[in-house]
C-alpha cells in the first residue's frame, strides 16, 4: 500500500491497528535515545528523584512525625508547592489562547509546550497531594462511587474533579496531536478544537476552586479574601509562560529547535501585563490588611514584620516581594527584553518569587497564629524538602520525556512510513 492508493474502511482500520503500535513504540525509543547532555540530565533528575522516594518511603514508615507540621500548622511545603503547581498547570493555557482563540498561527507549533506542562504539572500536584496524607492507603475514600466523596457540598471534592478532568483533558489534546502528526495526516479540527476551548476555561477553574478550597475556611482569616482566586489567577499567568519562555530558550539552544522570536515576544507581552496585575493585586491585599486592621492583621503582620519575637517567615515574603519588583522592572524595560539573558533573568526572578509567594507566604502564614492565637512557627523538615525535590524531579523528568517524543514527531523528523509500516521515516525540519 502506497500513499496514493485509496484506503477503504476495512485497509483504513488495519491501517490504524498497525501504526498505533509503531507510534507508541517509537515514543519509548525517543524518549530512552538521546545525547550524552540529554542522559546527564535525565540520570541526575533520576537520582534527586530516588532520594525523593526514599525519604518519602521512611515518612510513611515512621508516620508524619518525619515532617515538621503540627496540629497548629497542618499544612506546609506539601501543600504550598501543591497550589503553586496548579497555578503552573493552569499557566500552561496561555499557549492555548492565542493559538486558538486568536487563531495566531505562529503560536500553533509550540503550543504543545504548554499542554504537556499542564499534564507534567497535575502529575505533580497529584503526587504532593499524595505526599501530604498521612495514610495515603487511605486515599479511596476520595474516589467517586467507592469512598464517601460528599460531593458537591466539599471544595475538597471539587478540586478532586477539576484537577482529574483537566488532567485527562490535556492527555487526550496531547495525544491525539502527537498520534496524527505521527500518521502524516492533519489533525481533524471536530476531535480536538471543543476540548482546547474547554480546557481553557477548565484551566482557570482548576485554580478558582483551589483559592476557594482556602477562601471558604472561615478559621483562616489571612485567606478569607474575595481576591485570592483572582491573584491565584494573576500568579499563574505569570509563573506558566516565564516557565514557558524559559523552556523555549533552552530547546533552541541545546535541541536546535526552531522557535520564532514574536512566540517569545508574545509570551513577553503576557507576562508584562500579569507581572504588574500580580503586584497592584498584592498591594491591594496589603492595604486592607494593614490600613483597616481587623482578625486578618496578625496573620499578615507576623508574615511581613515578625510578631511578638516571630519571625521565620519575614525573610521568605520580602524576599519574593524584591524578585517580583525586579522582574517587573526588567519586563517593562524594552533594552532587557531585546537581551536573551536578561529576558532568561527577569523569567527565573518572577517565577522563584511566586513560588515563594504562593507557598511559604501564603499557606503557612495562614495557620499563624492559630485559631487559639497560639503562634507556632513552622519550618520544613530535611524530608519534606527531600520529597518535594523527589517530586520536581519527577514531574522534570515526565516533562522532559514528552518533549524528546514531541519534538522530533511535531517538526516532521519522524512519522509513520505506510509503504513500508516497519521503519519511521525521517524528513527535514
Amino acid at each position: 500500500m502506497n500513499e496514493a492508493t485509496p484506503i477503504g474502511p476495512r485497509s483504513a482500520a488495519r491501517s490504524h491497528v498497525v501504526s498505533y503500535p509503531r507510534f507508541l513504540w517509537r515514543s519509548l525509543v525517543l524518549a530512552t535515545d538521546g545525547s550524552p547532555r540529554y542522559y546527564a540530565w535525565m540520570t541526575l533528575l533520576t537520582a534527586i528523584f530516588l532520594v525523593g522516594a526514599n525519604a518519602w518511603a521512611h515518612q510513611v514508615s515512621d508516620g508524619m512525625i518525619r515532617t515538621n507540621m503540627t496540629d497548629h500548622v497542618s499544612w506546609g511545603l506539601y501543600i504550598a508547592n501543591f497550589t503553586f503547581m496548579v497555578g503552573l498547570a493552569a499557566g500552561g493555557v496561555m499557549m492555548v489562547i492565542p493559538a486558538y482563540l486568536y487563531h495566531d498561527r505562529r503560536m500553533h507549533d509550540v503550543v504543545i509546550v504548554g499542554e504537556l506542562l499542564a499534564v507534567a504539572a497535575i502529575v505533580m500536584c497529584l503526587m504532593l497531594v499524595t505526599a501530604d496524607l498521612g495514610r495515603p492507603d487511605r486515599f479511596w475514600h476520595l474516589i467517586p462511587a467507592i469512598g464517601r466523596f460528599n460531593w458537591p457540598i466539599s471544595m475538597l471534592t471539587w478540586d478532586v474533579l477539576v484537577l482529574n478532568i483537566y488532567l485527562i483533558l490535556n492527555l487526550h489534546i496531547c495525544g491525539y496531536l502527537l498520534y496524527t502528526r505521527f500518521l502524516g495526516k492533519t489533525p481533524n479540527p471536530r476531535w480536538y478544537v471543543p476540548v482546547v476551548m474547554l480546557s481553557i476555561v477548565w484551566a482557570i477553574s482548576i485554580h478558582t476552586v483551589t483559592a476557594f478550597l482556602y477562601s471558604g475556611l472561615g478559621g483562616r482569616p489571612l485567606w478569607n479574601s474575595a481576591l485570592l482566586a483572582p491573584r491565584f489567577l494573576a500568579s499563574a499567568f505569570v509563573s506558566g509562560p516565564a516557565f514557558i519562555i524559559v523552556t523555549l530558550f533552552v530547546l533552541r539552544r541545546f535541541a536546535g529547535v526552531r522557535i520564532s522570536g514574536e512566540v517569545i515576544r508574545v509570551l513577553v507581552r503576557i507576562v508584562r501585563v500579569t507581572v504588574l496585575i500580580n503586584l497592584i493585586m498584592l498591594a491591594s491585599e496589603l492595604f486592607t490588611e494593614f490600613y483597616t486592621g481587623g482578625s486578618h492583621r496578625a496573620s499578615a503582620r507576623y508574615l511581613f514584620f515578625g510578631l511578638h519575637g516571630h519571625n521565620a517567615l519575614v525573610p521568605w515574603i520580602w524576599t519574593s516581594v524584591a524578585l517580583n519588583v525586579v522582574a517587573a522592572v526588567l519586563f517593562l524595560t524594552p533594552g532587557a527584553m531585546r537581551h536573551a539573558g536578561l529576558l532568561i533573568l527577569a523569567c527565573v526572578l518572577a517565577f522563584t518569587g511566586i513560588w515563594i509567594e504562593k507557598g511559604m507566604g501564603l499557606i503557612v502564614p495562614g495557620f499563624i497564629p492559630s485559631t487559639l492565637h497560639e503562634i507556632v512557627e513552622y519550618a520544613p523538615s530535611v524530608t519534606e524538602w527531600k520529597v518535594t525535590a523527589g517530586v520536581w524531579a519527577f514531574g522534570l523528568m515526565l516533562f522532559s520525556i514528552a518533549l524528546k517524543i514531541a519534538i522530533p514527531i511535531f517538526t516532521g523528523e519522524v512519522r509513520f512510513d505506510r509503504t513500508q509500516q516497519l521503519e519511521p521515516q525521517r524528513g527535514k525540519r
